[in-house]
């Protein structure tokens, strides 16, 4: 039984399937998955509801099934449906957000980098135009996301223009002004894309973007549209530039993750005892429980698990595409405020070192500027985090832990009370403290140091002697990629390359905080840069935090995202901060246990990637009047995750 993109299922299959043979209806609904996943992939810019609703999609096209009178009009009649739940989802959501408008539940947000438009672009392998052109989907108006699923796939042969029409409810005359109405606006998009990634960036531009977050949007959208067409610099950008109906044709669908089975599909729609999952707003498939229940499974966030993918002003790049399980994750527009202070921080370094003080939260995302936990240059000390859930105290004391040490475990270090008692309590094998020096804290014996050349201000003869003393690695620059970290061009770090090497250690890439795996995405142009340049580079640092508080999705996100850069760099990984934390909207924390759990199973998994040289919790010290994902309260008083952290191995 033949089949082809144009007319999809043979009609005998439907005919089949529609008369109950399993055999066919598995045929069905595996042929069609990749379709429906596509269309709703980029229809919802790879948030994490996309496995929900296509999952919805699936149950309702098996279910509804026996209604359809013509079997040759199966497709267009599953895209409209397909279509038709992409809109419920979004009306679902826009009633709850008025709903919640007053509670701290937002939607989580994956990481920037997991959005569909980064899935295409990684699993496809896309060329430079037609990179840009899957970049600049991400800044079209809502309503043009649809239009964009369909219209896409057209181009690259899986849909005809009345299936296109009669999905959206138009005659083909509007579709056709509908789809020239959105290449336009794609056009001036892939001009921003271009403009935001040029190097040197246009100064005006760059003085535009100074107050952007970091998020795709129509008003950025139009801002910097504005701006490229009037300006003499930018003017030329648009050279070369290849239609996008050229670029698209032939272009395969994204291939579907496999947390997305069929064979799962089926068994719920056969379960007598299972009643129909219905999509809520950023909520998932809700069924019997939060874990399955018998029915398909939840999936609440995506974010990849990971942090909004933070954009200060620099080029916007997805985050890793290939999270396993859910490998469309969100990257929804989120405006970036600048949250609480987290917990405690590191004490004031030196001035001959320069680094930052005290670690902030940027909050947004994802998916989606978002935030930095990591030591930041400022010292504002703002207000603490609204907790997500209050800690309740324990009537029993916690049982003794024994401390377990692996050569891989560590841990970032600022100076609180009983600090070095705490460092040597944590069964760490080494800290840092995102300085070349380690004031305050005593090193254990069974511990080592390994210091960090902070920034561009950091690079300085004495610290660079400190680090010569100090062992065999050395850590290169932190999150220079976030206006409130080291905030770096890829020019000035390439520039500033050459003294890190000549301290003569095992050197670490600079540390970014999202989109490590993203071609173009600046670690992508630091490499690139590096390489062309002769520049050693011994290993890749990275940073990582999750939204998303279930422990097998969390570490599933965590790895899913370091195995995809490891696949870009072949080089060792060093991942030197990460933590539960949700920077969606605030800075949200997940229950203890929920952290101490994630720091069991995610060890454990870390333990076992070959290529993850270490490991670094963030961080050692926690405020008892806080919630964190902090180890110690004092020297000796260890939190529930810190409890967790001893015990792994």
């Amino acid at each position: 039984m033949t089949e082809n993109h144009r007319s999809g299922p043979d009609p005998g299959v439907v005919t089949a399937a529609r008369a109950g043979d399993r055999a066919a209806l598995e045929h069905l609904v595996t042929a069609c998955l990749p379709l429906v996943y596509n269309i709703v992939g980029r229809a919802l810019n790879g948030h994490a509801d996309v496995d929900d609703v296509v999952q919805e999609t699936l149950l309702r096209m098996v279910r509804g099934l026996e209604k359809l009178r013509d079997p040759s009009a199966f497709r267009s009649w599953l895209v409209a449906i397909t279509i038709r739940q992409v809109r419920n989802r979004e009306q679902s959501r826009a009633t709850d957000r008025e709903r919640r408008a007053q509670l701290d539940d937002a939607e989580a947000i994956t990481d920037p980098a997991l959005d569909f438009a980064g899935l295409t672009i990684l699993r496809l392998g896309l060329t430079e135009q037609r990179r840009e052109v899957a970049e600049a989907t991400r800044w079209l108006d809502p309503d043009d996301q649809e239009l964009l699923s369909l219209w896409w796939l057209e181009e690259t042969g899986d849909l005809e223009r009345a299936e296109l029409a009669g999905a959206l409810g138009l005659s083909d005359r509007h579709a056709a002004v509908r789809v020239q109405r959105m290449k336009k606006q794609m056009e001036v998009s892939r001009g921003v894309v271009r403009g935001l990634a040029a190097d040197p960036r246009c100064a005006e531009l760059d003085g535009i973007a100074a107050p952007w977050d970091g998020t795709p949007s129509p008003l950025w959208r139009k801002r910097f549209g504005r701006h490229i067409r009037g300006c003499g610099v930018c003017a030329g950008l648009e050279r070369g530039l290849l239609p996008m109906d050229r670029l698209l044709s032939g272009l395969p669908l994204v291939a579907v993750p496999a947390g997305l089975d069929p064979a799962r599909v089926l068994a719920h729609v056969t379960a007598p005892h299972v009643t129909a999952p219905h999509v809520t707003a950023g909520h998932g498939t809700a069924s019997a429980d939060s874990s399955g229940g018998g029915g398909l499974p939840r999936r609440r966030h995506g974010r990849t698990g990971r942090r909004v993918g933070k954009r200060m002003g620099r080029q916007l790049v997805g985050k890793q595409a290939v999270v396993g399980g859910s490998a469309a994750v969100a990257v929804v527009a989120a405006v970036a405020l600048v949250a609480a202070r987290m917990t405690a921080g590191p004490s004031a370094p030196a001035a001959d070192t320069a680094p930052p003080p005290t670690p902030v939260a940027v909050a947004s995302p994802s998916p989606s500027p978002t935030h930095s936990a990591s030591p930041s240059p400022s010292a504002t000390r703002g207000a603490s985090p609204k907790p997500s859930v209050k800690p309740a105290p324990s009537k029993h004391p916690a049982a003794p832990v024994r401390v377990a040490s692996g050569a891989k475990k560590g841990v970032g270090v600022w100076t609180f009370n009983g600090v070095s008692q705490a460092l040597a309590a944590s069964g760490a094998s080494w800290y840092y403290t995102w300085n070349t020096r380690h004031q305050g804290v005593t090193t254990p014996s069974s511990v080592s140091f390994v210091p960090m050349i902070w920034g561009a201000a950091s690079v300085t003869d004495a610290a660079l002697a400190q680090a010569r003393a100090a062992g065999p690695y050395l850590l290169g620059f932190n999150e220079p990629d976030m206006a409130q970290q080291s905030n770096m061009t890829v020019d000035q770090a390439l520039g500033l390359w050459p003294k890190l090497m000549a301290a003569g250690k095992v050197l670490g890439s600079p540390a970014v905080a999202y989109g490590g795996d993203t071609a173009g995405g600046w670690l992508d142009r630091f490499m690139s840069g590096a390489k062309a340049k002769g520049y050693r580079v011994d290993f890749i640092t990275l940073h990582w935090y999750g939204g998303d508080f279930r422990t097998p999705q969390a570490v599933q996100q965590l790895t899913s995202y370091l195995a995809t850069v490891y696949a870009r760099y072949h080089k060792p990984i060093w991942l030197t901060e990460y933590a539960l934390i949700d920077f969606s909207q605030g800075t949200r924390f997940p229950s203890a246990q929920q952290q101490a759990d994630f720091v069991t199973a995610s060890t454990k998994a870390l333990d076992a990637l070959s290529y993850v040289q270490r490991y670094a919790w963030f961080g050692l010290g926690a405020d008892p009047a806080k919630p964190s994902s902090g180890l110690f309260t004092s020297g000796t008083a260890a939190t529930a995750a810190g409890r967790a952290f001893q015990a792994a191995r």
